[in-house]
């Protein structure tokens, strides 16, 4: 079964490593897509700590993801038509559009939060801000 999971994964911290080793023990084929950084801004309103390429590479050395790859910039939906995934992981607290999602008869799976009160990015970049 090939399992994908989307984030941006900027200062990865336990929770991001819970959200992957659950998505990774949904199959046998694991690929992470990467948010863009244009993406990220436009979504969240901020860029990034890290750039993309950073974060890619710091998802690569965890040496979970069978595959990992950045984002389409035009359009996110790009990488599950290409990847035809069996399961797409979401995070606990990722905004997706389940309607568009459900079009690629993939099964979807809302996965479980990892002490979100800890381990949250948006937290965590409060208390370990960078100036």
């Amino acid at each position: 079964m090939k399992v994908i999971a989307f984030g941006t994964f900027d200062l990865l911290h336990p929770g991001h490593l819970n959200y992957l080793y659950q998505a990774k023990r949904l199959g046998n084929f694991l690929i992470v897509i990467i948010a863009r950084d244009v993406n990220v801004k436009k979504n969240k309103k901020k860029l990034p700590i890290q750039n993309e390429i950073q974060r890619k590479i710091n998802i690569e050395k965890l040496e979970i993801a069978n595959k990992v790859v950045l984002g389409n910039i035009n359009d996110k939906y790009n990488v599950i038509k290409k990847y035809k995934p069996d399961i797409i992981a979401l995070g606990y607290d990722q905004k997706a559009d389940i309607k568009k999602l459900k079009k690629f008869k993939a099964k979807i799976i809302r996965l479980k939060p990892y002490k979100s009160e800890i381990y949250k990015s948006s937290k965590l970049k409060v208390k370990y801000a960078i100036s």
